[in-house]
């Protein structure tokens, strides 16, 4: 589990297509306390650490991204150099700061607008149909893992405002119209509207 505040900016390494796609990320996090088998989410998508090391770059972790995952992610889009966002797993006893987030992503969502609004972005995006019933105004979203307040809704499109500490501290200052984005709805949105359509 995660709580979709960012706490590093990670950047790939490398990318390498071998049975599964196998993904270098360079972070500034102490490897040495990361363990092997460890999840941690990038870019929203829960990820196992299968290899860890330093060099002269700094330390580096290892994920294996099985086919399914990129088909359901915009993870096949990822290339060396890109950067993404980076959170380690839940512990016990952790501030929770943003909302819950599973990093099982839910689908992809498209930026179809920005504009500054005073020092902040305004972004306004494009849910598929299937998920915008599940995005509600005042509600959150995880999108490429990081948790943000839905500020209104049309139809499927829904729009979220980004603070300066929120484009500085994660990969939204980088944002591009069109740009695909992870989107993973509120677990608690999902079981009230299960639960609504069992009644």
């Amino acid at each position: 589990m995660f709580t979709g505040i960012i706490t590093d900016i990670g950047t790939l390494r490398q990318v390498e297509q071998r049975g599964d796609l196998r993904a270098r990320i360079g972070t500034a996090y102490r490897v040495e306390g990361i363990d092997m088998g460890a999840s941690i989410a990038c870019d929203g998508v829960c990820l196992t650490v299968v290899a860890k090391g330093t060099d002269d770059r700094g330390g580096w972790f290892d994920v294996d991204i099985s086919a399914e995952t990129v088909s359901k992610t915009n993870l096949s889009g990822w290339a060396a150099g890109k950067r993404v966002n980076l959170e380690r797993a839940l512990k016990v006893g952790d501030e929770l700061g943003g909302h819950i987030v599973s990093g099982h992503v839910d689908g992809l969502a498209e930026v179809v607008a920005i504009r500054d609004d005073g020092d902040s972005t305004r972004v306004t995006l494009r849910a598929p149909k299937t998920l915008a019933r599940f995005i509600a105004p005042k509600g959150s979203v995880a999108l490429n893992g990081t948790s943000l307040t839905v500020n209104e809704v049309d139809g499927c499109d829904f729009g979220i405002n980004f603070i300066p500490h929120t484009k500085q501290m994660t990969t939204w200052g980088d944002v591009a119209l069109g740009d695909h984005v992870n989107l993973e709805i509120d677990t608690l949105a999902r079981y009230v509207a299960r639960l609504a359509e069992m009644s």
